[in-house]
């Protein structure tokens, strides 16, 4: 395959991704939607951020003190590679930049064309040392800096949990709504 169309089959599939991204985060299509995605959306220069959300607490409330996962997916839609450099919140102490194991790492490159997943098992940030309990729904701001975009401030949500309650259910492993929900 020759270099003129590798460019052209990345910038297509960039293409569907970031469409495909639309469609899902906009709910189009019609019908009963029964997949709700989490979290905040939104754009600074070419630098798309989708599913901003903190990671649901295991069991109960994140707690003062402890450490909270924040996941989101990033899309560089320019033509230069950008940087996330960091971010900070009010809630916690600092947000680190932090590797699947938890160990902190620099910053995160967003390539152009390519989806960044930052989450679970993989790179993600990690609000460390909240100042405050946070409830599964409850909202906090969070700013995100990046190397060329610059910064931008985000009211990202902690998701509701849903645990598995086999007595509730009657059906091993499938989950019912928190009785907080």
């Amino acid at each position: 395959m020759n270099a003129r169309m590798t460019g052209t089959w990345r910038r297509a599939v960039a293409f569907l991704a970031v469409g495909c991204l639309a469609v899902v985060g906009t709910g189009c299509g019609g019908g009963d939607i029964t997949h709700n995605p989490p979290g905040a959306n939104a754009r600074i220069g070419p630098v798309l951020i989708r599913y901003a959300h903190i990671a649901e607490p295991p069991d109960g409330p994140w707690e003062p003190g402890d450490d909270a996962p924040f996941y989101l997916w990033l899309f560089n839609q320019g033509q230069r590679a950008d940087r996330l450099i960091g971010a900070e919140t009010t809630v916690a102490r600092s947000v680190d930049i932090v590797s699947a194991n938890g160990t902190v790492r620099g910053p995160v490159e967003v390539p152009t064309g390519t989806l960044v997943e930052l989450e679970k098992g993989r790179t993600h940030l990690l609000l460390r040392n909240l100042r405050q309990q946070i409830r599964g729904g409850d909202y906090v701001w969070i700013t995100l800096r990046f190397e060329r975009a610059g910064e931008i401030a985000l009211q990202v949500h902690s998701q509701v949990p849903t645990y598995v309650d086999d007595e509730a259910t009657d059906e091993p492993g499938l989950t019912s709504p928190s009785p907080d929900a």
